[in-house]
């Protein structure tokens, strides 16, 4: 991503937002960011916030950005893609994509045939600038272009390319709905440690950091997830009792079953979006 290249945003959202604060941290100048949104107090919100410009008319993003980032609802992509496909085409704009379940072939045509697009499936942790984004591009994307959207989905944290795109569905269970599953677990182990005589307050705050810490000690080990869980359970002690419990009722595999589950989804969804009218 070169130093003046202007990065319009069409959807003035939560993402939208974390982006841009990442953006104006890594140096980027507010004056090369420009967003559409049809709500007033969303555009005025943002402004206010990063001293960006902001239109409720998706063309004048499309006429004045060197990448447009598609940040609206999945169900509203369609309507906010129809205005500026003339444009992209033209100019040969970069088309970024946040839009979950919805495929690029769909996002292409609603364009009028563009094909300069990449697909990202962010997840919720890049709102506090700790994103896992899996991105897909078609072959017809140059490494220039490759590495302008990479940069701009590492504002809000890590980024990994996809070699196809159906492997958007496995991510979308994993990452994108992934943190969904580390809440209800640790809302489990907050309810039991309260069940059990701690206070709701204590409960919480060693919950949370022993996620942090846990997660934090993966990170930083060469050794895989298996060894790690070994290591941490001592034979004959507490970790070893609570880990046969998981074992008996087969967690791994309902684990397993419920990803899966998340995976099919995605793959419907993405049937659904892309035959809207």
């Amino acid at each position: 991503m070169t130093p003046r290249q202007r990065i319009g945003f069409i959807g003035g959202g939560n993402m939208t937002r974390s982006i841009i604060g990442g953006l104006i941290t890594n140096e980027i100048s507010p004056n090369l960011i420009k967003i559409s949104d049809p709500d007033p107090g969303q555009r005025d919100r943002l402004v206010a916030q990063f001293g960006i410009t902001a239109t409720q008319e998706n063309r004048e993003v499309a006429e004045d950005a060197d990448v447009v980032v598609l940040a609206v609802k999945p169900q509203a992509l369609r309507k906010a893609t129809g205005p500026i496909g003339d444009l992209v085409r033209d100019r040969n704009l970069l088309v970024i994509s946040i839009a979950a379940g919805v495929r690029i072939e769909d996002i292409s045509s609603w364009l009028g045939g563009h094909t300069a697009i990449v697909r990202v499936m962010p997840n919720p942790p890049a709102l506090v600038g700790s994103g896992a984004s899996a991105l897909f591009a078609p072959p017809s994307i140059t490494e220039a272009q490759r590495d302008t959207a990479e940069s701009i989905l590492r504002a809000v944290g890590i980024t990994v390319w996809l070699t196809n795109e159906d492997q958007i569905d496995t991510v979308t269970a994993l990452s994108g709905s992934g943190p969904a599953y580390f809440f209800y677990l640790m809302e489990a182990m907050e309810a039991t440690a309260c069940k059990l005589g701690l206070t709701p307050k204590m409960a919480r705050l060693l919950t949370l950091e022993t996620a942090i810490g846990a997660a934090r000690l993966a990170l930083e080990s060469s050794e895989d997830l298996s060894s790690l869980r070994k290591r941490v359970t001592s034979p004959g002690g507490t970790t070893e009792r609570a880990i046969e419990i998981f074992d008996q009722a087969e967690t791994d595999k309902t684990i397993e079953r419920a990803i899966s589950s998340a995976a099919v989804r995605s793959r419907e969804l993405a049937d659904l979006l892309g035959g809207e009218v």
